[in-house]
């Protein structure tokens, strides 16, 4: 018992500090305590995962629940998560029973990492280490996002993204050109649009046939 407290002591005490490194809005120790909902529920997911690999009922549920209620984030006790996780800002997060996370993710609001159906057994999506999902993001069904990959806010991804991909787009597109600063961060305000690409492609292309039509002419 000694042990697992000691190293759920030392979890949290990443959890504070991945906080610090990726937040520059985060200044000091209490504050990061107090008022961050990604922290709070966290914790109490933490501390729910191990009554629930204890296979103790009911309780497990009770606290995800409370948690929703208090944080505005709904972790399910079964599902398995790394270490250096961080919600920003949190709300509206809902996080599947059988997904897994790796370690150093990133998620921010209104992210959901969910099922797509009624299906039993594993249905909830994989994501691998230093994987960053932007806002609004769906990320459903059994699937498995490679380490590394940057999702953009508002992708819908519903297919297996391999490692070092940045995703965008309902349904989710691979995008090839890495939308990233120096540090690894995901630039929101920079993620290609695969969609208009097409597009201007296709105008090109128009634009190349009527030249060719008039010289016809």
């Amino acid at each position: 018992m000694f042990k697992v407290i000691k190293r759920g002591i030392t979890k949290v005490k990443e959890d504070i500090k991945v906080i610090y490194d990726n937040d520059p809005a985060a200044t000091n120790l209490l504050e990061v305590i107090l008022c961050y909902p990604g922290l709070h529920a966290l914790i109490a997911y933490r501390f729910a995962h191990r009554l629930y690999k204890w296979h103790i009922p009911l309780v497990p549920r009770i606290i995800s629940y409370l948690t929703r209620i208090i944080t505005g984030i709904e972790i399910h006790p079964g599902a398995r998560i790394g270490r250096r996780f961080f919600i920003d800002h949190g709300e509206g997060v809902v996080i599947g029973a059988t997904t897994i996370v790796g370690d150093d993710v990133l998620i921010y609001q209104q992210v959901t990492l969910g099922g797509t159906g009624k299906e039993h057994g594993k249905r909830h999506p994989t994501l691998g280490n230093n994987v960053i999902v932007g806002a609004g993001a769906k990320v459903l069904g059994n699937i498995t996002i490679g380490d590394n990959v940057r999702i953009g806010a508002g992708s819908v991804v519903i297919e297996d993204v391999p490692e070092h991909s940045t995703v965008v787009g309902v349904p989710g597109r691979v995008v090839h050109r890495a939308v990233i600063d120096k540090q690894g961060n995901l630039m929101h305000n920079r993620i290609p649009d695969p969609v208009r690409c097409d597009i201007n492609k296709l105008k090109a292309e128009v634009e190349i046939l009527k030249e060719k039509l008039d010289n016809c002419n």
